[in-house]
């Protein structure tokens, strides 16, 4: 046993040692240009000299909440095209099509103490489609109302994300925690994300925020992007930066665009809201049938590796997970922990009569792996009819995923056939318009940002 204990602080000290930050190794993505130097003495006026100031293929947004100036259709400097690999998207290298219900209030996600009897209760649900990406912050917050309470013993109510990270966050804190749940990963909701860092998706109704929602969301943001960044590099969490292309015939974003909140108001700070990290590549600088590619980091998340990650981490810090059904508030008073914390999403509804939960049906489907494909990629093809659904994909060690779906207030777990033949057939199209790599030249890699994004702006994304 003692033996036991010492691996077991040995592999917790080297995990809190050595991982590694999302900073390191960003010379890599740096590419080199060269100018020919007659050429550039030839060409040298005032006027050109004014054009290469301000006009580049690689197109920085400023810090400022100012839209970027437009985008010139060349550009004086040469660079290497992305070189990116095809996805071979067809209906023979489908493998799966998932579906899960995002749990959804107009009215945002509950972070609160209740007390019932001599136990305190502390809700941490309702995040639509963000539930993994607050689910570190929120735990923390969980935590810290849970100190209030003298006894160091807690139980939580769910095992998908929420409920694993504030299992661990309360085990950081010295409790001992039992997961009572229904469902272990595969089979959460969490399981069936598209998963990534993509903290404002179905979130909240505009005209319901109020200053201090969002101060909690603010909070809750900025510790779970910490957390995750902690995670890049440990490849048992499935945590990466990967490049994402928005392939399109506009390379500037709408005025007020670039990181506003759902409802058009920015819940970060403008210190915050850099934009550093976004590049335009012009025509012949990239693969896809359209003009331009801008080119941003995301921060993806496997949910599959991520959730075993996570229950392996809960059980060897002394955590136990117990399969049980709630009916009632009272049914979790038969519980002896003095702390419960109720993560179980739209069960919610019927288990503390939250009748402004209402399901965001996702829908996702999946195509057979290809490791050479490391990008994420979104566009249509020119010319597309009004209303066209975009191809997009999401490769992961276990299948590129195709498409997303948005369907409020649909409890069915039954595929839309519709919508998958719609989402299938428009990624085959438009991936089989890309140029195809150039032989005997290395594939464009995905890898670290040059500098690290801000957190707004991953506002825009969906999960």
């Amino acid at each position: 046993m003692l033996g036991e204990f010492r691996n077991s602080h040995q592999n917790f000290v080297a995990y809190w040692l050595n991982t590694p930050t999302c900073l390191s190794d960003t010379a890599a993505r740096i590419k080199e240009t060269h100018t020919h130097r007659r050429q550039f003495i030839e060409t040298a006026t005032l006027t050109a000299l004014a054009g290469l100031a301000t006009g580049c293929a690689v197109q920085k947004t400023s810090a400022s909440a100012a839209p970027p100036p437009p985008v010139p259709t060349s550009s004086p400097v040469a660079r290497t095209p992305l070189n990116l690999a095809l996805p071979r998207i067809s209906w023979e290298r489908v493998t799966r099509t998932t579906v899960g219900l995002r749990p959804h209030r107009d009215g945002g996600f509950v972070l609160k103490g209740e007390k019932f009897d001599e136990k305190l209760v502390v809700h941490d649900y309702g995040f639509g489609g963000t539930g993994m990406s607050l689910a570190w912050g929120c735990g923390s917050m969980v935590a810290d109302i849970a100190l209030e309470q003298s006894e160091r013993r807690a139980a939580v109510i769910g095992c998908g994300s929420p409920g694993l990270t504030a299992a661990r966050q309360l085990q950081r804190r010295g409790f001992e925690v039992t997961i009572y749940t229904m469902t272990v990963p595969p089979d959460t909701t969490s399981n069936m994300s598209l998963a990534g860092f993509t903290p404002t998706t179905a979130l909240i109704a505009p005209e319901r925020r109020t200053p201090a929602w969002d101060a909690q969301f603010r909070k809750a943001a900025e510790i779970s992007y910490r957390q995750l960044q902690l995670m890049v590099g440990e490849p048992q969490y499935g945590v990466y930066w990967i490049d994402n292309y928005n392939a399109t015939d506009n390379p500037n974003p709408p005025a007020g665009g670039g990181g506003a909140a759902e409802g058009g108001e920015d819940l970060l700070p403008e210190a915050l809201r850099t934009g550093r990290d976004r590049e335009v590549f012009g025509p012949g600088e990239h693969p896809f049938p359209t003009k331009y590619a801008i080119r941003t980091s995301a921060l993806a998340i496997e949910p599959n590796k991520y959730l075993d990650a996570l229950v392996r981490d809960f059980l060897m810090f002394g955590g136990k997970i117990v399969i049980r059904k709630f009916d009632t508030p009272r049914d979790l008073m038969s519980l002896t922990e003095s702390v419960i914390v109720n993560c179980t999403g739209l069960g919610s509804k019927t288990l503390f009569s939250d009748n402004e939960l209402v399901p965001i049906k996702g829908q996702l489907t999946v195509c057979v792996p290809q490791a050479e494909v490391n990008y994420r990629a979104f566009g249509r093809l020119p010319n597309s009819a009004s209303g066209a659904p975009a191809a997009n994909i999401n490769p992961r060690s276990d299948g590129i995923v195709v498409g997303n779906m948005m369907e409020r207030d649909n409890w069915t777990l039954e595929p839309n056939l519709e919508v998958r033949q719609r989402n299938v057939d428009a990624a085959i199209q438009f991936f089989a318009a890309m140029r195809a790599p150039s032989p005997g030249v290395r594939l464009t890699k995905s890898g670290p940002p040059r500098v690290l994004p801000s957190l707004e702006s991953f506002y825009s994304q969906e999960s």
